[in-house]
């Protein structure tokens, strides 16, 4: 099976779960961050990071309720380590970063903290709260800082309900072009 396949095949088993505590499933979130991306005229391989930022969620397997049990899953690690096989360092480093980049913001955007969703707020505690201010710095030093920055607003706008975007098929040429990339 071809790397576009395993990743469709994953949507399909367990892409209608509940996005945690958000009112859109996974494959609802995937979509609508990609489509945010595409919208931004985001190049093909962060288009790619926005549809498969969450792809840990699929592969851990821990459930919805993971938060709720004081668990922090690290999806971003278990996500990159896949996707590193198959797809360019301009897809796995921004998936790999966007947790950090939710830490990030909330260091260096005294607004964006109150944007988040309670389930976000949830999850940021147990990812270890805002950056320092020092870590901040370290962050920013990072070569994909701003694509993380970038996905990780995406992600947080990718939680409308009923939000109508093109689906999983309308990006199968990108995942297919980008992961020709790293062949």
């Amino acid at each position: 099976m071809n790397v576009v396949d395993e990743i469709f095949e994953m949507f399909a088993r367990r892409g209608d779960e509940a996005y945690f505590g958000e009112p859109v499933s996974q494959t609802e979130h995937a979509l609508q961050a990609a489509h945010q991306a595409e919208e931004e005229n985001a190049p093909q391989p962060l288009i790619v990071a926005a549809l498969l930022h969450d792809i840990g969620h699929l592969i851990h397997g821990m459930g919805e309720d993971i938060a709720d049990r004081g668990i922090d899953a690290r999806h971003e690690a278990a996500g990159e380590a896949w996707l590193a096989r198959r797809f360019p360092p301009e897809v796995t480093e921004p998936v790999k970063l966007h947790v950090a980049a939710k830490r990030y913001l909330c260091q260096v955007d005294p607004a964006y903290f109150g944007m988040l969703s309670p389930a976000s707020v949830q999850s940021l505690a147990l990812q270890g709260g805002p950056l320092s201010e020092d870590e901040a710095r370290a962050f920013e030093s990072h070569r994909y800082y701003r694509e993380a920055v970038r996905l990780r607003r995406w992600d947080d706008a990718a939680k409308i309900a009923g939000l109508q975007v093109p689906g999983l098929d309308h990006y199968r040429p990108a995942l297919e072009a980008v992961a020709r990339i790293q062949a």
